[in-house]
């Protein structure tokens, strides 16, 4: 009897697998032990080869879907795409990234199945086989376990860096499956004007410079930005900043934002409520710049400065002149 099916969908970022794919992989393997078989779902042009960034990280078979519209394809294409595969397949549990793209896809192949989807997930297992997904809920204030009892496939998204991306021992199996493809009618913009630069994220910047309630001038942002563009960076924010027009809930590090692990975060102006400290402490190298020498924020510092955050920033940036 062939075990059930537990899918990791791959998620594509220009021309390569966006990241948290091979992480979902990963914690897809710990979660499947010899219960289950774990499957990740590829929707590719008919020239892509995105397998091979994936088969280093050791699903049990990686399930190739291939139609050139892909690449360019909606948000609500690829759900009815996958939508077919389900019919076809009867996944027992789908994971995808807490990504921009994946909690787009995610609700819309949800609507579709009529099961539930548990958004924004920091853990997961399984009980028998019902999956447990763990959310922040409660404004953060506690942790809840979800599960969807009744309906099948189980769904979840996963924030982005919440678990490490490790490669395994072991064959993928390569396979091809077929869809029908149905264009959806796509809206024209004639005007359109990002708020913030969404080539990358923040979740998966090497250098990020983190604001915070005390560094929330225009003027500091605006320096803030011009140190991230030379450090090579991102900037991230606290979440009062997601409260401005120019940042989102992307831009947001902490439990309710992004988990993130950059090589080096340089944060101005944040305290350091364990809210943001669970999204950011496992940074590489942590640099805490607040005029309040008791702010927690130093506790996890590898060094800190007790001073003026927009005169730190512009002292920094007149070195790189």
């Amino acid at each position: 009897m062939s075990k059930p099916e537990l899918w990791v969908i791959a998620e594509r970022r220009l021309d390569h697998v966006e990241p948290t794919t091979q992480q979902l992989i990963t914690k897809a393997k710990s979660l499947a032990g010899d219960q289950f078989k774990v499957v990740t779902i590829l929707l590719e042009a008919t020239t892509d080869h995105l397998e091979n960034e994936l088969t280093a990280y050791g699903p049990d078979e990686i399930r190739i879907v291939r139609d050139d519209r892909f690449p360019t394809a909606t948000d609500a294409e690829h759900a009815d795409a996958l939508k077919q595969l389900v019919d076809a397949y009867q996944p027992n549990s789908i994971l995808f990234g807490a990504t921009i793209t994946g909690r787009s896809i995610a609700p819309r192949l949800q609507a579709k199945l009529q099961t539930g989807l548990t958004a924004d997930c920091l853990d997961l297992r399984f009980d028998d086989d019902t999956l447990v997904a763990t959310k922040p809920s409660y404004g953060d204030n506690i942790m809840c376990e979800i599960i969807c009892p009744d309906h099948r496939p189980q769904m979840a998204s996963v924030r982005p860096n919440t678990f490490v991306a490790t490669p395994a021992t072991g064959d993928a199996t390569i396979t091809t499956a077929t869809v029908t493809f149905h264009p959806v009618d796509r809206l024209k913009v004639t005007t359109a004007r990002p708020v913030v630069n969404t080539a990358t994220t923040v979740g998966d910047a090497n250098r990020v410079v983190a604001l915070g309630r005390g560094a929330a001038s225009a003027t500091t942002i605006d320096t803030a930005t011009k140190l991230a563009e030379k450090l090579g960076g991102r900037i991230g924010v606290s979440r009062p900043l997601t409260d401005q027009d120019r940042f989102t809930h992307d831009d947001q590090i902490g439990q309710s934002g992004n988990t993130i692990h950059p090589e080096l975060i340089i944060n101005f102006g944040i305290s350091g409520a364990v809210q943001y400290l669970v999204g950011m402490q496992d940074s590489q190298t942590i640099v805490a710049i607040n005029s309040d020498s008791h702010a927690p924020i130093f506790d996890v510092a590898d060094y800190g400065y007790v001073g003026d955050a927009q005169a730190f920033i512009a002292a920094l940036l007149a070195q790189f002149n």
